[in-house]
């Protein structure tokens, strides 16, 4: 994949949309759809931009593609893949490791609150929200740095709703059955919403509770439950949100406070399956002897705005995280103590590689985040033409990861502090072409306390201290309107991000020497992702089509790699990922979108350290390639359907894998959908995989093992109902 086949796909492309545009057709309502969400500013963008003016590759998805979602399913990760395939297929765990958007990480956030959490990556940033209190989701395609540490594949912000201004109630309930009919596997699920103003202030509310069952595969057998990393089937989460606002004259200052947890029940154990022969890991109905993994996270948020300060829009928001995360527990090797040997504070599990008694243990991570985010925001600069961002992001991050029997600090106590000016430009060049460009410094600052490596991992003292780092950003893109319908971009922008210091420093490997310390290791060193992308954009009466070539390239990157503990390491190398991604939706009549979604990427690291790329990236650092198609149709009484089919590509992985020969044999699924007014309310029905498609899915064909070797979801049918009052 070459930037010259790119750039002749690109002109295929203005010519097939220059030839759709002569065409004509009358106007209908899905592409009044689309208008409306050219209205909607991104967020994410730090200028508030429409999605046409960001020479980027830009997914908005609205309120109510969401609703349609919902209809077969609640997981985001599923959602978002629906909708933006470069984004990974979901575990359908309570863990996401290993989901990435364009083959690296994205910076997860919740009105531009980091939920990520790059210090240790737990893979729990996407349970910490409930869908319900989700207004839309932004995601801005590949690395960049306009909201600072952890956005290497792109940004997903997760917008929450707004008070409307009107009084207003909506309580919905859904349930989930498998195709088994088994009454062990019912889901369901009920959020209750409330809004409203008075004269001194406005607010929105809402709760949720959603219990899941547990999942069956396409023969009616349990699916595998991954006790470890953490497991969302016979689980239960809550959700509570609120945001009050109170507007001036030409100022307004909000509050968004939203408390999630997610608590699985403990009631089912994994059976080892047999990779090899094709054996999935299955369960069985046994009590967990530890405490059941778990997530609880806080995110709060202060912003104020003001529409004219000496000319110039402010933006001011301080904000709070609060993360906890319980990993399930297991007889591990790693966390064997000499001196647990026998204890009552134990209970006993088996006998370790070396003859030792192995007891019971499990981890615990904390991470708790504060930020300051400013901005101004200046339009046409004395007439210049000339549209400026400016400010300074102030972050902090603390974080340790722990073991939850013996208290034992696996990951030492680490704090990170990071300053970072910046400035974006806009100028219009001639007519119909802009220049953006920007710079940020990023002023980072780790610290890590003494600490001891676990016994397993050699029990060495290692000596802390601080690390500093200084980096400067830089991005730079064109957009030209062809015709305003058509426009074609490039851009260049560069990301940054930690790579997962618990990782590093929990193992001791990177510190080598009789007396370790952190600063005796390059592997803390930041990662600069740089990102290059060239597309076209076409939006007309009856057809939008958007096509996008990009490279993300590192030349110290951060991959995961699995080690014979089950535990993930990471590995400092240069990487390469080369991707395309399409969408084109055809506007049929004025109640019928036909649609495809395209996703292609392949990707490289340096396997021997010479600096050129020479292995396959694995299914933990890259996506499948893969066609989403839909067709949608509303009718004139209000109902609507939705059919929408995943095409997932069989991928060879050359010595992806400890050198040896990788391979995923892709498949298909199809979900279909319904919805119906009824009284005063919505009825939906949806059904997930509908033609109950036997299968392993993407992640455990790619990195699992014998004990992570789990068959996908079989058929499933939700009902569900909203009803306003």
């Amino acid at each position: 994949m070459t930037f010259k086949t790119s750039f002749v796909a690109l002109a295929v492309f203005a010519a097939l949309s220059q030839s759709a545009a002569a065409q004509d057709a009358p106007d209908n309502s899905s592409n009044n759809k689309n208008k409306d969400i050219e209205k909607i500013t991104v967020t994410a963008s730090r200028m508030d931009k429409s999605p046409s003016s960001i020479p980027n590759t830009v997914t908005i998805i609205d309120r109510a593609q969401l609703e349609e979602q919902f209809r077969t399913t609640k997981d985001l990760s599923t959602i978002i893949g629906n909708l933006a395939p470069s984004f990974s297929p979901s575990r359908q765990k309570m863990s996401n490791t290993g989901e990435t958007l364009r083959g690296r990480p994205p910076l997860i956030m919740i009105d531009g609150v980091p939920q990520s959490n790059p210090l240790r990556s737990g893979g729990r940033s996407g349970q910490t929200i409930d869908p319900a209190m989700i207004e839309r989701i932004e995601i801005i395609h590949g690395a960049n740095a306009m909201h600072g540490l952890g956005a290497q594949g792109g940004i997903i912000n997760y917008i929450t709703k707004k008070p409307t201004g009107d009084s207003e109630q909506v309580a919905s309930f859904d349930v989930t059955v498998p195709d088994s009919m088994k009454s062990n596997g019912l889901s369901f699920g009920a959020s209750y919403a409330f809004s409203g103003e008075s004269e001194f202030i406005d607010m929105i509310g809402s709760v949720s509770y959603r219990n899941n069952g547990v999942y069956y595969d396409a023969n009616h057998n349990v699916v595998g439950v991954d006790t470890t990393q953490g497991e969302s089937m016979d689980s239960q989460s809550k959700d509570f949100f609120i945001k009050l606002g109170h507007s001036f004259d030409e100022s307004r200052l909000e509050l968004m406070v939203n408390h999630y947890t997610a608590d699985n029940n403990g009631d089912w154990m994994p059976v080892a399956g047999d990779k090899p022969n094709g054996v999935p890991t299955g369960a069985v109905k046994e009590t967990q002897p530890w405490e059941a993994a778990n997530n609880q996270v806080t995110t709060t948020s202060l912003t104020y705005t003001h529409a004219n300060i000496g000319g110039q829009q402010l933006n001011l928001q301080l904000f709070n995280q609060d993360f906890k995360a319980v990993y399930g527990g297991g007889c591990f090797d790693s966390f064997y103590d000499p001196s647990f040997e026998g204890s009552d504070q134990v209970i006993q599990c088996g006998v370790g590689s070396k003859g030792e008694s192995l007891y019971y243990e499990q981890s615990r991570n904390s991470s708790v985040k504060w930020g300051l985010k400013s901005s101004l925001i200046a339009k046409d600069i004395a007439g210049s033409g000339i549209d400026a961002a400016y400010g300074v992001d102030l972050f902090r991050d603390t974080t340790e990861q722990d073991l939850v029997t013996t208290g034992f600090s696996w990951v030492p106590e680490s704090t990170y502090d990071n300053v970072a000016p910046y400035l974006q430009l806009d100028y219009d060049l001639i007519e119909n072409l802009t220049l953006s460009t920007g710079v940020r410094y990023e002023h980072a600052e780790l610290s890590v306390d003494d600490y001891k490596t676990l016994w397993g991992a050699g029990n060495k003292q290692i000596a802390g201290g601080s690390a500093t780092f200084d980096e400067t950003l830089f991005n730079v893109g064109i957009s030209y309107k062809i015709t305003p319908d058509i426009r074609v971009y490039t851009s260049y922008n560069q990301g940054f991000g930690m790579p997962d210091i618990g990782r590093i420093l929990r193992d001791g490997k990177s510190f080598p020497g009789d007396n370790p310390s952190i600063d005796d290791s390059l592997a803390l060193t930041p990662i600069v992702t740089d990102n290059v992308e060239v597309g076209a954009d076409y939006q007309g009466k009856y057809l939008s089509a958007k096509l996008a070539y990009y490279r993300s390239a590192t030349d110290f990157g951060s991959r995961l790699a699995l080690n014979s503990d089950g535990f993930y390491d990471v590995k400092r190398e240069k990487s390469v990922i080369d991707g395309i991604e399409a969408n084109v939706t055809a506007y049929l009549t004025s109640n019928d979108d036909l649609g495809m979604n395209i996703a292609f990427q392949q990707g490289e690291y340096d396997s021997n350290g010479d600096n050129q790329v020479d292995t396959d990236l694995d299914g933990a650092n890259i996506s499948p390639n893969r066609i989403n198609l839909f067709w949608t149709h509303n009718f004139d009484n209000d109902m609507s359907t939705r059919v929408q089919a995943n095409y997932y590509m069989d991928r060879d992985f050359k010595n992806a894998v400890g050198n040896k020969y990788a391979e995923f044999d892709g498949y298909t699924t199809v979900d279909a959908s319904f919805s119906m007014p009824l009284y005063t309310g919505t009825l939906s029905l949806g059904l997930q995989n509908l033609f109950n498609k036997d299968y392993f899915n993407y992640y455990s064909q790619t990195m699992g093992t014998n004990d992570r070797y789990f068959k996908g979801m079989g058929r499933t049918a939700t009902i569900g109902y909203t009803l306003p009052f």
